[in-house]
């Protein structure tokens, strides 16, 4: 399974939390090049299908387009580790974990985490069947705690999470506007866009900690 087309080259981002250097990417990922890591929040592998085996007419290639920017996105980092903060796949088990498989298998080197989100409802063997480590709630790793949902509890960790898929609305003078995914900061704590295709956004209120939109 090659994920050599369709590279996406855009400008990248690049801050500095808790004195660790992270780079937001246009492909709605970070990458922490300390600890050789990306981190993923709300792929929903999975919806496209679900939703279209309901008659709703959403376009086939989206699922590819998802399998095909993760899998670009391993191939040019290979990250020692791949961190999914949450709802990795959408609803019951359908084809697109057969993909999943293909993909787990074309990079061993890679150990794939999972904190489990509202939408990863299947069973736990499902996951061990392709090696990736599950944890309930939240995990640590260096400064950060990762979560599904936003941490509303202070730690002295920093938070990353998902499952807001924050937004924002740019309007212009002639009326037009344009919906965009962003990465949201704070100072206790970061959220990730959703990276999936079809996941909409909530729109988030535009202040200082809005740091970068995609």
């Amino acid at each position: 399974m090659s994920f050599a087309e369709n590279r996406i080259f855009v400008k990248r981002q690049e801050i500095l939390i808790r004195d660790e250097k992270l780079t937001l990417l246009p492909q709605k990922a970070i990458y922490w090049e300390k600890k050789s890591a990306l981190i993923i929040a709300d792929l929903h592998l999975g919806k496209i299908t679900h939703f279209r085996n309901q008659g709703v007419a959403l376009p086939a290639n989206g699922v590819m387009n998802n399998w095909e920017r993760l899998g670009n996105l391993i191939e040019e980092f290979s990250p020692a580790d791949v961190y999914f903060l949450g709802d990795l796949f959408h609803s019951d088990y359908n084809n697109e974990w057969i993909i999943f498989e293909e993909l787990s298998a074309e990079f061993q080197n890679t150990t794939f985490h999972l904190i489990a989100g509202n939408h990863d409802i299947l069973p736990e063997f499902h996951y061990q069947k392709f090696k990736i480590k599950v944890y309930k709630e939240t995990l640590c790793v260096g400064p950060f705690i990762f979560s599904h949902h936003p941490l509303k509890e202070k730690t002295e960790f920093y938070n990353l999470a998902g499952h807001i898929h924050p937004g924002v609305v740019l309007r212009g003078t002639g009326r037009q506007s344009a919906r965009l995914k962003c990465f949201y900061f704070s100072e206790k704590g970061a959220i990730l866009p959703s990276y999936g295709d079809f996941t909409g956004i909530y729109k988030m209120k535009i202040k200082k900690v809005i740091r970068y939109m995609l």
